[in-house]
C-alpha cells in the first residue's frame, strides 16, 4: 500500500526528529542513527507520491533545491573558497546530483530495498577492493553475491533498466563518499554539504524544468517536496552528525551497515514492496559483508 499524501506521516516524523535533534545529547546515539535511517527511507517512500504529479527529475530538483535552502540558511557558508575547495565542492555536488537522479528514476522500476542495497554496495565494494587483506576480499565477494541475487540470480525477474539505474546509484554513491571525505578536509562542518547540495540542485534543475515545468510550483507538490527534503536530507544528515560526535567511528559504521535492511523494511511496510526470498538473501549478504568488514578491522 502506498503512503497517501493526505496523511501527515512525513510531517509527524519530521516533528519528532526535530524535537530529538534540538537536544541531541538527550537521545542515545544508536537511536539517532536509527531515526536518521528511517527518516531517509520514509522520505523515499513519500517521494514516490510525487511521481504521480511530476517526474524523478522534478522530485530530485525539489529535494536538493529545498534541502539546500534549509542547510544554507542554517550553516551560512562563506563564499570565499580556494580553487581546490571549490573544485571538490563542485565535484561533490555533481556526484550527489547523479546519485539522487538515478535513485528516483530507479524507484519507478524496482523496489526501494533493491535500489538502496545495490547502491549501498557501491562504496562498500570500492572500500573493500582497495584492501590487500584476504578477509576483505571475501567480504567483497559476499557483497557481490548479494548484488547478483538482487539482480535476478535467484530466478526473480528485475527490470533491466532499473538495474542499470541502480548501478549508476552505486557509482554516484561511491563518488559521493570519496569526494565528501576529501571535501570535509577543506570545508568543515555542514557548510560543504550545503554548498555541494546547492551545486547538485543546479545540475538537476534542467531535468526538473524539462519534465516538471510549472508543476513544480504547485503548492501541494512544493509541500511534498519540502517533506522529502527534510526527511531524506536535512534530518538524517543532522542526526548522523550528532551521533558521530558521540560514537566511535567503528560503531558508527556498524550501525550504518543496517541501511539496506531498513530500506527493505520500510518498502514492505509503507509501499507494500515484499521482496522474494532470493532478494532478501541478497540484502542479507550486503549487510553481512558491511558488518563483517567493519567488525574485522581493528582501527
Amino acid at each position: 500500500m502506498y503512503v497517501h499524501a493526505s496523511r501527515p506521516l512525513g510531517a509527524s516524523t519530521a516533528v519528532r526528529l526535530t524535537a530529538g535533534l534540538a537536544r541531541p545529547d538527550a537521545v542515545p546515539p544508536p537511536l539517532l542513527m536509527l531515526l536518521g535511517m528511517v527518516s531517509t527511507q520514509v522520505g523515499a517512500a513519500v517521494a514516490k507520491q510525487l511521481f504521480t504529479a511530476t517526474s524523478p527529475g522534478g522530485t530530485t530538483t525539489l529535494r536538493l533545491g529545498l534541502g539546500a535552502l534549509v542547510l544554507l540558511a542554517a550553516s551560512r557558508p562563506g563564499l570565499r573558497l580556494g580553487w581546490r575547495a571549490a573544485g571538490l565542492v563542485g565535484a561533490f555536488g555533481v556526484a550527489m546530483a547523479a546519485m539522487n537522479l538515478a535513485f528516483y528514476a530507479a524507484l519507478q522500476r524496482v523496489p526501494l530495498g533493491v535500489a538502496v542495497t545495490v547502491g549501498f554496495a557501491g562504496p562498500l565494494l570500492v572500500s573493500l577492493l582497495g584492501s590487500r587483506r584476504f578477509t576483505d576480499v571475501l567480504w567483497a565477494a559476499l557483497a557481490g553475491t548479494g548484488v547478483l541475487l538482487l539482480a535476478g540470480l535467484g530466478g526473480v525477474g528485475v527490470d533491466a533498466v532499473g538495474l542499470l539505474l541502480c548501478a549508476l546509484i552505486a557509482v554516484g554513491w561511491a563518488g559521493y563518499v570519496l569526494l565528501g571525505k576529501a571535501m570535509s578536509g577543506h570545508v568543515p562542518g555542514t557548510r560543504g554539504l550545503a554548498a555541494g547540495m546547492a551545486v547538485g540542485a543546479l545540475c538537476v534543475l534542467p531535468f526538473g524544468v524539462a519534465s516538471g515545468g510549472a508543476e513544480l510550483l504547485d503548492p501541494r507538490i512544493l509541500a511534498l517536496g519540502l517533506g522529502v527534503a527534510l526527511l531524506s536530507s536535512v534530518l538524517p544528515y543532522s542526526a548522523e552528525l550528532a551521533a558521530l560526535r558521540r560514537l566511535p567511528a567503528r560503531v558508527f559504521a556498524v550501525l550504518l551497515s543496517l541501511e539496506p535492511a531498513v530500506a527493505a523494511l520500510v518498502g514492505a511496510l509503507l509501499l507494500g514492496e515484499l521482496l522474494a526470498w532470493p532478494q532478501l538473501l541478497g540484502v542479507g549478504c550486503v549487510v553481512g559483508a558491511a558488518l563483517g568488514a567493519t567488525l574485522a578491522r581493528r582501527a
